[in-house]
């Protein structure tokens, strides 16, 4: 894959991530059933279980903000010269914490709450795709080209 290819779809599946917790921020406090797709998973359980909130802080709404600040550091990354050598890193740890958590949150569905969450796993595959797309940027840091 050319190099600006693989930064504008990790551009693009970020914000398909941001717009996914979004959502499910907006499930959260709106407690609208009909928001969830019928007959595909089992959204309305997995969103009100006690495990949908850390510390009174829905999962969604830490979700949209590491989407958020990996959709910043990749634009910064084209604007000053320390983010275009150190935001290749961070977006590789943020995503890295973040496939874990997501993968977390993934055995919860299926061995706690018995139910799979269809947006929930939307956000865990975009966030696994970051890290693979991280992985090549990271893997060609080495030269002058942000990727």
């Amino acid at each position: 894959m050319k190099i600006n290819k693989i930064w504008m779809w990790s551009l693009i599946i970020a914000a398909i991530g941001w717009i996914d917790a979004v959502y499910l921020i907006i499930l959260k406090y709106t407690n609208n059933k009909a928001m969830c797709i019928q007959g595909v998973g089992d959204c309305w359980t997995v969103n009100t279980s006690r495990y949908s909130m850390i510390a009174g802080v829905p999962v969604s709404v830490l979700g949209a903000l590491a989407y958020l600040a990996i959709l910043a550091l990749y634009l910064l990354e084209r604007r000053a010269d320390f983010w275009k050598t150190q935001g290749v890193l961070i977006n590789f740890g943020l995503s890295l914490i973040g496939v874990l958590f997501s993968a977390y949150l993934t055995y919860l569905e299926i061995a706690v709450i018995h139910a799979i969450c269809p947006f929930c796993v939307l956000s865990a595959i975009c966030m696994l795709a970051l890290l693979g797309l991280n992985v090549a940027r990271l893997a060609h840091s080495q030269t002058d080209e942000i990727i």
